[in-house]
């Protein structure tokens, strides 16, 4: 009977689980088979969840275990974005695919969050840190464009140019009296614009209910303060 582990966990359980992901996974994540549930065998845990239709948390408790028991998992698809021109917006890509990446409770942290703090100047080592702006620098260097280096949404508010509502474009919202909220610290949010209705925003972003999701965000609550979009292209 194997315990529930995650990301920090050590022992026999984790050298098994990274012996089976080795076997299952393709392409193979070829894991260290020493027992220390680290960033990749972490990483290839959601990529088991993810291909498996799991909860993709990274935490291997009895769901994750008793599909671990099964045949060998095939490459998974490009993810599906929402319609949207993504030739336009190469970021969108790079986002879609962060999509399930969330917080880890306690004291332990998740390193993908903690490597999407790494592209701004605050260096944040903590995944309880907003990183909605995080987020958005990351998936921007990731597809080879420059974003403010900033972990503040309200820097995005200058950066770039000014464009209409199109599928792709960085936005920035505010919400009074959600500072020092689990949404942001200032009120302010920043994302990616998956589409504008009469009455919402749909938003693809980091740090929404502490994960990399698709949100809805009612005009009636949330003010937008821009939209943004590289200076090239």
């Amino acid at each position: 009977m194997h315990t529930t582990i995650r990301f920090g966990s050590r022992g026999a359980d984790a050298q098994y689980l990274q012996n089976q992901l080795n076997k299952l996974l393709t392409p193979h994540p070829n894991l260290r088979v020493d027992g220390d549930f680290g960033r990749r065998t972490y990483e290839a845990v959601q990529r088991f969840q993810t291909v498996k239709n799991l909860g993709v948390d990274g935490v291997v408790g009895p769901k994750t275990w008793k599909a671990l028991e099964g045949g060998i998992v095939p490459a998974p698809p490009i993810s599906s974005i929402p319609s949207g021109n993504s030739s336009n917006a190469p970021w969108m890509a790079v986002a879609a695919n962060e999509k399930g990446q969330e917080e880890i409770r306690g004291s332990l942290h998740n390193p993908r969050i903690v490597e999407y703090h790494a592209s701004t100047s605050l260096q944040a080592t903590s995944d309880e840190t907003p990183w909605c702006s995080a987020f958005v620098n990351w998936c921007l260097k990731q597809a080879g464009i420059a974003g403010t280096n900033s972990a503040a949404a309200a820097s995005w508010v200058s950066w770039g140019r000014a464009t209409s509502s199109q599928y792709g474009a960085i936005i920035v919202i505010y919400k009074a009296g959600a500072a020092n909220s689990s949404l942001t610290s200032s009120g302010n949010h920043v994302g990616f614009l998956i589409e504008e209705t009469t009455t919402h925003y749909s938003i693809l972003g980091g740090n929404q209910r502490n994960r990399v999701k698709i949100s809805s965000y009612p005009k009636s609550s949330f003010q937008r303060k821009v939209m943004r979009w590289p200076l090239a292209g």
